[in-house]
């Protein structure tokens, strides 16, 4: 008999095998059969968990995977950040349906390099596929999705931005925030660490309510340097913390998805999602 936990870990496969294969080469949509085939279930067990866990239905999400989907998000879903902060949606709002606490490492200790962190390191299963997270005792620090770069590139990526810090094999010192992070229940908590400008960008990110959208020059608007949008990309780029500080949301002003890090299926999967569970809960 599966346990509530290795349950959770079975959906999560299951959901993140279905996004590949929805998200597969050509975009034809599949149907529900020929989805549960592919997954090696029967159509109605794998309607329930599917819809259980993203919110829709395999054949409604399908509808978000197009490929103009992102230019109707920025024309109907653009956020205005210095509104979305006067309403309260900031660092320390709702987001992502969970509690999100957040702090930022200090220019100076940033400098160090990561000297006398102790960073703890797990390979979790989300809805976007296996996640490397790592954390220290203040919270999550990293994130970085392995479909589309591999472990070891993953892994590389993350500890290359801290060369001094100390790394360490402990997924139980992170599990109850990776679980908060992908909507499972109880607080997530982050802890940013990046030079002063691209904390500044990642808060802006997080004033962007989940399903909505907005653009790398209105990043800039926001940061004070309107000019600087190149800049603001390439902060964007170095987000540590995916999903988390959600620059998936960020967009090119002319509805182009522009670059993910992770790799742009993932990027199209999480705006996907997002966009389906806010119009089911609409």
């Amino acid at each position: 008999m599966l346990t509530q936990a290795d349950e959770t870990e079975y959906h999560y496969g299951v959901i993140a095998r279905a996004l590949k294969e929805i998200d597969s080469p050509g975009g034809q949509a599949l149907s529900l059969e020929a989805l549960a085939a592919r997954l090696s279930m029967s159509p109605a067990h794998f309607q329930r968990v599917f819809s259980a866990w993203v919110g829709v239905s395999p054949k409604r999400y399908q509808q978000y995977l197009t490929l103009d989907h992102a230019k109707r998000l920025l024309a109907d879903r653009f956020t205005l950040l210095d509104t979305a902060a006067e309403t309260g949606l900031s660092g320390t709002g709702r987001l992502h349906d969970m509690f999100l606490r957040w702090e930022a490492m200090s220019p100076g200790d940033f400098a160090k390099g990561g000297a006398g962190l102790k960073v703890g390191y797990g390979w979790f299963l989300s809805p976007f596929g296996e996640v490397l997270a790592m954390g220290t005792d203040r919270g999550l620090c990293g994130l970085a999705f392995t479909q589309d770069c591999g472990r070891e590139a993953a892994f590389t990526d993350l500890t290359a931005r801290w060369p001094q810090a100390e790394f360490a094999e402990a997924p139980e010192r992170i599990a109850a925030w990776v679980a908060a992070a992908f909507g499972a229940g109880g607080e997530a908590r982050l802890y940013l660490i990046g030079a002063p400008f691209q904390i500044k960008v990642w808060e802006a990110l997080l004033r962007i309510p989940s399903g909505q959208v907005t653009t790398y020059s209105e990043l800039a608007r926001v940061t004070g340097h309107p000019q600087a949008v190149r800049a603001v990309g390439t902060a964007v780029g170095r987000n540590p913390v995916s999903w988390l500080i959600p620059c998936h949301r960020a967009l090119r002003k002319s509805g182009g998805l522009g670059g993910y890090h992770w790799g742009l299926p993932v990027k199209r999967a999480m705006l996907a999602w997002e966009a389906a569970r806010r119009d089911e809960a609409a």
